[in-house]
């Protein structure tokens, strides 16, 4: 697991070289963006479970099977652990957003995600569209466009950030495909 200046301290020691010109103009931007960052991160862990609860009601909205007997979330104990996967997702995201770094959700959340769930016999396009309303929450959440969860954001433009915690949630679908 590497946040932004460890992967960039490792990078430059592969190449036997000096730490300097982009890795450093990226590490002042990580820098000079770093309140930004907190700022997303704390809407993401402040509306997490109202994220995923709307996620994963939206994905029962669009597949009301899954709340049928043998539905994947028929049954409190089945609902539960599909909501205890969805925190899950989204406060990895948040670590990776918070680190600027993929490889905490890769290697805590991401490794066997795919296989375990197979091997559970959950349907993993229903677990793909969940974590799509989750992305789409969390963008909106850090571009400050969520209609009804508007927070105090510093100026300036965001939507790097956004796109950065977009890319985290891909990264989970990919994991899932």
């Amino acid at each position: 697991m590497l946040d932004a200046f460890s992967r960039v301290v490792v990078n430059s020691d592969t190449k036997a070289a000096y730490v300097g010109g982009s890795d450093l103009q990226a590490l002042k931007k990580f820098i000079a963006d770093g309140n930004k960052r907190l700022d997303s991160v704390n809407a993401i862990v402040s509306n997490a479970s109202c994220v995923v609860s709307d996620a994963v009601s939206g994905m029962i909205c669009e597949n009301p099977g899954l709340i049928t007997p043998g539905g994947n979330c028929y049954t409190n104990r089945r609902m539960a652990a599909c909501l205890r996967d969805g925190e899950i997702i989204i406060r990895y995201v948040s670590y990776a957003l918070l680190s600027g770094d993929p490889s905490v959700l890769e290697d805590r959340c991401l490794n066997g995600l795919k296989e375990t769930y197979i091997a559970l016999g959950v349907p993993t396009n229903s677990n793909a569209r969940a974590v799509d309303i989750m992305k789409a929450s969390v963008v909106a959440l850090i571009n400050n466009t969520a209609t009804l969860r508007k927070m105090p954001t510093p100026s300036g433009d965001c939507s790097a950030l956004a796109a950065e915690a977009g890319s985290y949630f891909d990264r989970v679908n990919s994991a899932l495909s």
